[in-house]
C-alpha cells in the first residue's frame, strides 16, 4: 500500500516525540495511521514543522487546547508551520481519495482557531486529552467510523488501485488505462474524489516515491528529479536531507 514519508522537523531530540500507531483492522483500507507529535519539555527555540504534500487528508486535534481542531491537507507544495516551543497534536491520516467531505473545509495552513465545523472533533479531543497516546486508538477509530457512517469517509477502490500500481504508472495515460477510463473521465473522477487534476496527483505521488526509490526509477534524469523535488518540497534533495535529516 501507500507509505507517505513523515514530515520534516527542525528540532530533534528527547524533548520532541513523534509516534505512529496502525489503525484497527477494519479501518486499514481508509486510514494510513494515527499519529502524535508533542513536546515533552519546553523547547529553547520555536519548532518548525515542514509539512509535505502527500495527497492525504488529516483530522487534527490540538490537545493543548481541545477547542482547536480541523481537517487539513496540502495540495502540491510543502509549507512550513511554526508550532512554537510547546505543543501536543494528535491526528488521523487518511489515504488519498477516501475523504469525501466538503473540500472547502480543508485547511492548508496553521490551524490555530477554535473548530466551528459539523464534525465532533472537539468532543473527540476532549476524550483524548486525558489519555496516553497508546490508549487513544479506540477513540480515534470511533471518530473515523462516525465519519464513515455520515458519508465523510469511504473506501475508494479506484485510488487504491492507483496506489497499489504506482510502480507501473509513468504517465496520466497509464493511470487512465489502469482504471479503464478515458483521460476526460479520469480528470472528472479525480477532481471530484480527491480535488487533484491527474497530473498534479501523479506529481505528488511520484515525489513521495522518491523518498524510498532511486530517482532514475521515477524520473528521466537527475535534473528533472531535482526540479520536481524542489518544486514540491521547497528544497533540493541535498538541502532537505541536511536540514531535516531525512
Amino acid at each position: 500500500m501507500y507509505f507517505p514519508t513523515p514530515d520534516g522537523f527542525s528540532v530533534h531530540g528527547p524533548a520532541v516525540r513523534y509516534t505512529e500507531l496502525p489503525p484497527t483492522d477494519d479501518l486499514s483500507n481508509v486510514v494510513h495511521c494515527f499519529w502524535e507529535l508533542r513536546t515533552l519539555a519546553t523547547l529553547p527555540e520555536d519548532f518548525l514543522y515542514h509539512a509535505l504534500p502527500d495527497a492525504c487528508v488529516n483530522l487534527l486535534f490540538n490537545l493543548a487546547d481541545t477547542e482547536i481542531a480541523g481537517v487539513t491537507a496540502l495540495h502540491t507544495e510543502a509549507t512550513t508551520l511554526n508550532l512554537g516551543t510547546s505543543f501536543h497534536y494528535v491526528g488521523v491520516q487518511f489515504y488519498p481519495g477516501v475523504w469525501q467531505g466538503d473540500r472547502n473545509d480543508i485547511l492548508d495552513r496553521y490551524v490555530g482557531a477554535p473548530y466551528r465545523g459539523t464534525l465532533p472533533l472537539v468532543q473527540t479531543a476532549q476524550r483524548l486529552a486525558s489519555l496516553e497516546f497508546t490508549e487513544m486508538a479506540p477513540a480515534l477509530a470511533e471518530q473515523v467510523r462516525w465519519c464513515m457512517t455520515h458519508g465523510y469517509v469511504c473506501v475508494n477502490t479506484a485510488i487504491a488501485r492507483i496506489l497499489l500500481n504506482l510502480d507501473a504508472i509513468r504517465s496520466v495515460a497509464d493511470m487512465a488505462a489502469l482504471l479503464e477510463m478515458s483521460p476526460r473521465q479520469l480528470q472528472r473522477m479525480l477532481k471530484r474524489q480527491t480535488g487533484f487534476a491527474p497530473h498534479d496527483l501523479l506529481k505528488v505521488l511520484r515525489v513521495q516515491q522518491a523518498f524510498r526509490k532511486h530517482y532514475l526509477d521515477l524520473y528521466a534524469d537527475q535534473a528533472h528529479f531535482i526540479h520536481a523535488f524542489k518544486q514540491a518540497i521547497g528544497y533540493t534533495p541535498v538541502q532537505y536531507r541536511k536540514r531535516f535529516g531525512v
